[in-house]
């Protein structure tokens, strides 16, 4: 299933929930309870897909060449925090798997978390990380920062021709695929090992909710579709996994969405086998 524009925002958006900063931030205003995407989206402003990719690519060309330290959408910044649940949830597959960790990042921009968390894996035997993006990422991916453990792919099925991931990585990115619910049905299908869910948009309501998201624009002036979810009914719908931990937020503040309380927050989980 190769990904589209519509399936989710692009990845610059998608870094700002991988935001690098002391305390937790707000990162846009929702609105709106909206009975499908196309209603949403009529609703949304667009954006500069090109701009947005060239920001990326020249912000982390510098943390390739080791220019900078870490990035965030495009802004470079001299200190990394790190998501510790996330990269505890990285370490222990690949201690379960004699120090093996394939990574299908579906989402991935151009490798941001992988720069990220990278010296904390550079003692495994084997470190391969794999990102699934929209294509023009890709094509950028393969020309400027794909190397012996950096690849990028197209689609799913490309990546999983050619590598055996060993923990599928949903951060930042199950709240703006259009259709989420049959995108959960393929992650199933697939049967990887290890699931882990980073900086999701849950909220305290029975349903899920679509939404807009207004970026401020000192970030970037756009809006776009997003969901917030049940979190019990989405473990759920993982139906071939168990629940193993909760991942805790710490980059992105609370918020009241509809007057419901709104938070970010992951988890791991376990093929059920």
């Amino acid at each position: 299933m190769k990904i589209k524009l519509i399936h989710f925002v692009p990845p610059i958006f998608i870094l700002i929930y991988r935001k690098i900063v002391p305390k937790k931030e707000k990162v846009g205003i929702w609105a709106g309870d909206f009975a499908s995407w196309e209603e949403a989206q009529l609703n949304c402003s667009g954006y500069d897909s090109d701009i947005i990719l060239e920001k990326c690519k020249n912000a982390l060309l510098k943390i390739k060449n080791k220019e900078a330290v870490y990035e965030r959408d495009s802004v470079l910044f001299d200190k990394i925090q790190y998501s510790w649940g996330l990269l505890a949830g990285l370490q222990k597959v690949a201690i379960e798997n004699n120090n093996n960790l394939n990574v299908l990042d579906f989402g991935g921009s151009l490798g941001s978390t992988y720069y990220q968390n990278k010296a904390f894996l550079l003692g495994l035997k084997k470190l391969e990380w794999n990102i699934v993006e929209q294509a023009h990422f890709v094509d950028c991916g393969k020309q400027n920062f794909e190397n012996e453990q950096l690849k990028f792919y197209h689609t799913i099925e490309e990546c999983t021709q050619n590598s055996k991931p060993n923990v599928l990585l949903l951060s930042s990115v199950l709240q703006y695929l259009e259709n989420p619910n049959q995108w959960i049905e393929k992650f199933n299908n697939l049967q990887i090992e290890y699931v882990i869910i980073d900086r999701t948009a849950f909220i305290d309501s029975d349903e899920d909710i679509l939404t807009i998201q207004n970026v401020p624009e000192s970030i970037y002036k756009a809006s776009y579709p997003a969901w917030f979810f049940n979190k019990e009914k989405l473990i759920k719908k993982f139906k071939n996994y168990i629940f193993i931990a909760e991942i805790n937020n710490s980059f992105t503040q609370d918020a009241i969405i509809n007057n419901k309380k709104a938070e970010w927050t992951g988890m791991i989980l376990k093929i059920n086998k």
